[in-house]
């Protein structure tokens, strides 16, 4: 016969079993209730992109030792800074494709930042060497407002990767049509940016690949070729 003690420890264990379990029960539901509510939550749409914006390109042409303007639309984000670097981007894709008017490899990546900032107020930019031709006429400086600081004239820091300097082919000319793209499609698309300065990886560097002078500031009238002109 089983004494009455071991019969009430049983049903106390029993009891206590019942309750763990449904405990762990409600537990679990909760648990799933929440992850489900947490995927409810994440947002099922696509993160809205830039609208499609027409954006002018001066793409070099090494047979002709030209730069040739080509408009095409690309979604530009609203930031100066974003926007430039788009552009410059999508330059340098065209540079890295097959059968390329001016081959350069390393594509979008090759832009690590452009920065703008007020342009240097002392002219310090020399000609730019091996110009075939004179430069088109500067156009007159954008009006500085004195309510409106950030109207003024700006100054482009583009920041190159040091892989795209490192492949990029050597040569007075080629490098030269390569900084010139630059200039003129920041000057196209960004008309406030009238001087650009150059960097690899975020330090300066005396030339592109051996020829081209990294040291000094580019004027972007200049890069701009009058019409029908090479650059």
């Amino acid at each position: 016969m089983i004494p009455r003690y071991q019969t009430v420890l049983f049903f106390l264990l029993l009891a206590a079993s019942i309750v763990m379990g449904s405990l762990l029960w409600h537990l679990r539901v909760q648990a799933h209730d929440r992850l489900l509510a947490a995927q409810n939550s994440t947002p099922t749409q696509a993160p809205l992109v830039a609208a499609p914006e027409q954006a002018t390109l001066y793409i070099a042409n090494d047979a002709e030792n030209s730069l040739q303007a080509e408009i095409l639309s690309l979604p530009l984000p609203d930031s100066p800074n974003a926007r430039a670097r788009a552009v410059l981007g999508k330059l340098l894709d065209i540079y890295a494709a097959p059968d390329a008017p001016h081959p350069v490899p390393g594509g979008a990546a090759s832009i690590a930042q452009v920065f703008l900032l007020p342009a240097i107020a002392e002219n310090i930019a020399a000609p730019i060497p091996n110009a075939p031709n004179p430069p088109a006429p500067n156009p007159p400086a954008p009006h500085l407002s004195e309510k409106d600081p950030q109207s003024g004239p700006e100054l482009a820091v583009v920041n190159l990767t040091g892989p795209f300097a490192a492949t990029h082919p050597s040569g007075l000319e080629t490098e030269t049509l390569t900084l010139l793209s630059i200039c003129a499609t920041l000057r196209a698309n960004l008309p406030r940016v009238t001087q650009v300065r150059f960097l690899v990886d975020g330090q300066p560097r005396p030339t592109l690949a051996g020829h081209a002078d990294l040291t000094r500031t580019y004027l972007t009238s200049d890069a701009i070729p009058t019409t029908g002109s090479n650059p």
